[in-house]
């Protein structure tokens, strides 16, 4: 079973805190830069570390883990 990490677009503040000044390869933030997106990859394990400290840093508790089960 896969995970993916998901943003709650009603929890997100838009802080950029996840996005790491622009460095991440995972968190992009939207175009009208009010709220981070997950960029589309095929897969999120080789970002594990940078997904869990967006998780453990988000001030909102926006971002989480999603099982995609088959």
């Amino acid at each position: 079973m896969s995970k993916k990490p998901i943003i709650d677009p009603d929890l997100c503040t838009g802080c950029t805190l996840c996005t790491n000044g622009g460095d991440s390869q995972v968190f992009k933030m939207n175009d009208d830069e009010s709220a981070a997106v997950v960029a589309p990859m095929p897969n999120y394990d080789e970002h594990t570390d940078e997904i869990n400290d967006a998780i453990d840093n988000c001030p909102s508790g926006a971002i989480a883990w999603k099982s995609d089960e088959a």
